[in-house]
């Protein structure tokens, strides 16, 4: 019985000293947040809501433009129908001879009479950065581009603009003295990229741009083009309205002159050489 005692109260001594050891059922106390971590979570919250924000106002502004093509084709088809309609009774009632349309009044009919033509590629210039570069017209494309290198975003009085430097080769040309310059524009949108290496956005930005007698603010999409045979890239938002492709022709406008540059008689020599390719957009 002794023996007893003395081995129950062991054992109780026992649990007494490691009972600081046994696990306890109260639960963990949730880690509490730090004000440094609690603002980094808050700004991580309100970059995602404007992600996420920029990416639906793009897919509407593109859906609206479709929607402006949809809308321009079908009057366009119905003018031609109106045109056909006409044909068929003055031909069912044997209203004159056929009516011959000259080309002039075929440009008219066509909208085409106020419009300029520009050759697969031309010289356009942008004063407000001071240089002249080579372009390649592509209606292909959807929008202008382009090429630029250290791209890099920033905030001035609550607005996103970005600073960029042209993204130029040896063999480009353009005004030299500008070639290492930094240019800042605001950020007008972001463009969504589909490519096979993946799906990423680029900002777009609104520059004054020269080509012939088309004085235009053109939005060009920033990527480094540097890699093809044209630092810039004109799409069929450039085009429209205001201009038509001859692709048969190249270098129909004079290049454009700055200061610093090459006077527009010498552009001959700075065309030799180029090549027709197959331009990204």
């Amino acid at each position: 019985m002794r023996q007893r005692l003395l081995h129950t109260g062991a054992l109780s001594l026992a649990l007494l000293v490691t009972g600081c050891a046994l696990p306890s059922d109260r639960p963990e106390p949730p880690p509490v947040l730090t004000p440094d971590e609690f603002a980094m979570r808050i700004d991580r919250l309100e970059t995602d809501l404007a992600s996420r924000c920029d990416v639906q106002q793009e897919r509407l502004a593109e859906q609206f433009h479709r929607q402006d093509l949809m809308h321009t084709e079908v009057r366009e088809l119905g003018s031609l129908l109106g045109h056909l309609r006409a044909d068929i009774e003055r031909l069912e009632h044997g209203d004159g001879e056929p009516v011959v349309m000259s080309r002039e009044c075929a440009a008219d009919e066509l909208g085409l009479a106020n419009k300029a033509v520009v050759g697969r590629s031309e010289w356009v210039g942008l004063p407000d950065v001071g240089t002249y570069l080579k372009a390649r017209v592509d209606s292909g494309a959807n929008t202008s581009s382009l090429s630029a290198t250290e791209v890099t975003r920033f905030e001035r009085d609550g607005e996103d603009w970005v600073r960029f430097k042209l993204g130029l080769g040896e063999k480009d040309v353009a005004v030299e003295g500008v070639r290492d310059d930094w240019i800042e524009a605001p950020i007008e949108r972001r463009v969504r990229i589909h490519q096979a290496t993946g799906e990423h956005s680029r900002p777009v930005v609104s520059l004054l741009m020269t080509l012939g007698p088309i004085r235009e603010t053109v939005e060009f999409t920033l990527n480094d083009r540097s890699h093809l045979n044209y630092p810039v890239l004109l799409g069929r938002r450039f085009l429209m309205d205001i201009a038509v492709i001859d692709v048969a022709e190249n270098y129909l406008h004079e290049r454009p002159e700055f200061p610093g540059g090459r006077p527009a008689e010498e552009a001959d020599r700075d065309e030799t050489g180029d090549r027709d390719d197959e331009e990204e957009a």
